[in-house]
């Protein structure tokens, strides 16, 4: 091949001259359809070396639903640390697969973002994969990358976060593995990625290769025994907001958010994710002035503030709304999958009861009128709200463990449109991780519709459902030694033949005791069963103490209380929740002797 035959090939580039790399955005098509353009791209001569590195395993990579999450010293001051992660997981992917693969990548902007999505370029090219969808700078919220995964029908794809957890050089760092579906990897391939950490030995990279992150495009390597290697950079919300317009109806939402009778809203994006999304899909598109989003510059450690969208982290948004000035207010956290819902004078709506309301009002969105609602879903620890709307609207619920890739298994059999956590996750099976953003049109769809404020449409839902007083204390950063021995000895005393039917009374409340179970969960698509999900204690009017140990945090142990008790008194419907909860409360605290075993005198955060 002769370099005047290169050099005519690429039509963006002049002349010959050799490049390890090009940045054309030629078409796919127009790269695959010659062996002169891809020529012409690689510069013949300049190949990208692959290195073989000698490494040991590290016994403590067993990622769970939410991927491998440690502080960012963790990852930066062990040698390999991150590289024998990255190496474990495109080692699950099929040798004779990867050179057909497409594996996206994108991360929450947090510190050490940038370092770790090089090393997987390196790495993915070194062992052969054959294309990279990256966001442009890296930036790509999770619902986004679940999005670009089905879109363009990647293998999986790698995100880097560490959700709703701090950032900065201080705080917390995670890497976690999609498949296909979109979706959280499973524990069949969690568990492989584990093994294969635990023996690793060697890890293949190619050191010198380096993607621009910046340039949106398409960027073509030639790797030492392998074919081209292509690092395609994408806007981050292209595809993900074309999906959105095909799921709610925008003229409307543009009307409600700058029409003649538009409505004020406030959109803090916690200086995660989700704010160039809020800035180009609500703000440039339907039209709410630009200073209605706040906080939408990604930061490396969220502006030195907690990314977590509740109450206590989000105080700045909730101190906002009570002014009165705004009729809608929502909060994002760092990855941009969970989200807080808030009306006019900081009215709160909690997060089991804002599933319940999207599932009551499906009818708004012109997506589900096209599909229909197939089941309902909500965790375990979610209250009961959800439950109530299921069986008035006669639908399949479904109560799953805590963990997205549940409701991901009942969507792909066709089983589950509408899904819901406490923990601030909303979603449907537009994708396979739950959606901050969508979630946020959702109610604002409903508020289009229904011409009512949030506290309207909230207090409408209670007197036709009933309310289910719910709240969440969370103990985080417990010493994991005391957290496991508080709830070993806990579910020995809830273990105990004689617990069930025990009476329990604080103040003038007495509850009996109907259930005492660590939950356990059977898949109804793969028959999988899930033990020690956590522990329960439902009482005989089917109020409920839950206790769960959560493995998102990465130190100590994060201990979660969940209290959950249903009121169809239309005269108790409005009382503080707080105030109703009083009495579960203290027995909770009681019973298990939290306090007196953890040391801890009160919760970090209150839901």
């Amino acid at each position: 091949m002769n370099t005047s035959s290169r050099a005519s090939a690429c039509p963006l580039k002049g002349g010959g001259g050799s490049m390890k790399a090009c940045t054309c955005r030629c078409s796919a098509a127009a790269v695959a359809s010659s062996s002169v353009q891809i020529a012409d791209h690689l510069g013949g001569s300049n190949m990208v070396k692959v290195t073989t590195v000698k490494t040991k395993p590290y016994a403590d990579q067993k990622p769970g639903t939410s991927g491998l999450r440690k502080r960012v010293t963790v990852f930066q001051q062990n040698q390999h640390y991150a590289e024998n992660f990255i190496q474990s997981i495109i080692s699950v992917i099929e040798p004779a697969e990867r050179q057909a693969a497409t594996v996206v990548v994108g991360g929450d902007g947090r510190f050490f973002m940038k370092e770790a999505i090089q090393l997987i370029v390196q790495i993915a090219a070194a062992n052969g994969i054959g294309h990279l969808v990256i966001g442009q700078n890296g930036i790509m919220s999770t619902p986004a990358v679940s999005c670009v995964i089905r879109k363009v029908k990647a293998v999986g794809g790698i995100i880097l976060t560490a959700s709703h957890n701090p950032g900065g050089p201080n705080g917390d760092f995670g890497i976690k593995y999609n498949i296909s579906s979109g979706g959280p990897a499973p524990e069949g391939i969690t568990d492989k990625i584990f093994e294969i950490s635990k023996t690793l030995q060697e890890y293949q990279i190619c050191p010198e290769l380096k993607a621009d992150l910046a340039k949106i495009g398409k960027q073509i390597f030639e790797v030492d025994t392998f074919k081209p290697f292509t690092v395609e950079i994408v806007d981050c919300v292209d595809a993900y907001a074309e999906m959105l317009r095909e799921i709610f109806n925008f003229a409307a939402l543009k009307e409600l958010l700058s029409g003649a009778n538009h409505i004020n809203v406030r959109l803090d994006a916690m200086h995660g994710v989700v704010g160039p999304y809020v800035k180009k899909i609500v703000c440039e598109e339907l039209g709410s002035p630009s200073n209605s989003a706040v906080n939408c510059v990604p930061q490396e450690d969220f502006g030195g503030h907690h990314p977590d969208p509740n109450l206590t982290y989000a105080a700045d948004l909730v101190n906002t709304m009570k002014g009165g000035e705004y009729e809608f207010g929502a909060a994002f956290d760092g990855d941009g999958d969970r989200n807080m819902v808030l009306g006019k004078n900081g009215f709160f709506v909690n997060p089991s009861d804002s599933v319940a309301v999207i599932a009551a009002n499906f009818t708004s969105i012109p997506y589900f009128q096209k599909t229909g609602v197939k089941g309902l879903a909500r965790s375990m620890p979610t209250s009961g709200a959800l439950d109530n709307v299921a069986k008035a609207l006669q639908m399949q619920l479904y109560e799953t463990p805590t963990g997205w890739k549940f409701f991901g298994n009942l969507m792909d059999a066709g089983k589950l449109s509408l899904c819901g956590e406490e923990s601030f996750g909303t979603g449907s099976d537009h994708i396979r991780e739950k959606d901050g953003l969508w979630a946020v049109l959702a109610w604002l769809s409903i508020l289009a519709a229904r011409k009512q404020s949030v506290e309207e449409i909230m207090k409408d839902h209670w007197q036709k459902f009933g309310r289910n007083f719910f709240t969440r204390y969370d103990y985080e950063e417990v010493d994991s030694d005391a957290a496991n021995k508080m709830i070993k000895d806990l579910e020995t005393a809830m273990f105990d033949p004689s617990f069930v039917g025990k009476k329990f009374s604080s103040g003038d409340k007495t509850y009996e005791v109907a259930v005492s179970d660590n939950f356990a969960y059977t898949d109804p698509v793969d028959g999988s069963v899930s033990k020690n999900q956590g522990l329960r204690m439902i009482f005989s009017d089917g109020s409920r103490i839950i206790f769960r140990l959560s493995g998102t945090g990465s130190a100590g142990a994060t201990i979660r209380l969940y209290i959950d008790s249903y009121e169809k008194d239309p005269q108790k419907i409005y009382q503080d929740p707080q105030v109703m909860l009083a009495p579960l409360i203290d027995i909770a605290l009681k019973v298990s002797q939290l306090q007196e075993k953890t040391g801890r005198t009160g919760p970090t955060v209150i839901t």
